[in-house]
């Protein structure tokens, strides 16, 4: 959400440098979960993301923004222009339309496939996994696996710090600012990288310490979340005194 600071005579409006989008495509009205992307991305980077999530080509592709009612609002025709450019706010829809040469490719219906040996399909100079290496994208990317690769240790690095029973301050972005426990610090199943549990002073966590059926940590329902340990920062943060009977 936006929000705005008075500054002398003038109004500045402070907006998160990420932007939820749902993603749906002109083909077999295809569609995907919520993606988030930053919204200092051009419109031509945005296309390569929708590339490889789609199976659409960037050469090819236009793409249309829909508002939460499904009504219309833009197309994102400039490739030089940022995302954040364009009046898009969490919940809105991109819709892709393309031919989509580089997902037919691997679409035949309920026909039976024949796979080729692995030798023999790296090899090959036109297939899904050439057009990746060709552009270095996604695992082909030397400098997004590494940077994956530092993310990922850093991530690492910061949980094994979080210790249980620390009281913490959570700060995810694009919602308030949340005081409690560090319950548990670390893996968690069915889930990539390191979390942290939390027992929030309030019931505005998502559930009770158990995440997929496994359960971390105990606290009551709606007490509990995970949270990746980036947005956590432990401290001397105690617990706020609700005082009902306080006169206001």
């Amino acid at each position: 959400k936006s929000f705005k600071i008075k500054i002398m005579a003038d109004y500045k409006v402070i907006t998160s440098d990420f932007v939820n989008l749902h993603i749906s495509t002109s083909k077999d009205d295809m569609s995907f979960s919520e993606k988030r992307f930053p919204k200092d991305i051009t419109i031509t980077d945005l296309k390569a993301k929708l590339e490889l999530m789609t199976g659409g080509s960037c050469a090819t592709m236009q793409i249309e923004a829909y508002t939460k009612d499904n009504k219309l609002m833009c197309n994102l025709s400039d490739d030089d222009a940022l995302l954040g450019w364009y009046p898009l706010e969490n919940g809105m829809r991109l819709h892709v339309i393309d031919k989509f040469s580089i997902r037919n490719e691997l679409d035949f219906g309920n026909v039976e496939k024949y796979e080729l040996p692995e030798e023999m399909y790296a090899k090959k100079t036109d297939s899904v996994r050439a057009f990746l290496a060709k552009n270095k994208l996604g695992h082909y990317n030397e400098e997004y696996q590494k940077n994956k690769q530092k993310q990922e240790e850093e991530e690492k690095r910061l949980a094994e710090s979080t210790i249980a029973g620390s009281r913490c301050k959570v700060q995810v972005p694009n919602t308030p600012t949340r005081l409690g426990t560090v319950m548990y610090s670390g893996q968690v199943e069915g889930l990539g990288g390191y979390w942290v549990g939390i027992k929030y002073d309030e019931p505005l966590g998502k559930n009770d310490g158990i995440c997929k059926g496994k359960r971390y940590f105990e606290c009551q329902l709606n007490y509990g979340a995970f949270v990746k340990p980036q947005h956590v920062l432990c401290g001397d943060f105690p617990e706020e005194d609700y005082d009902l009977n306080e006169e206001i």
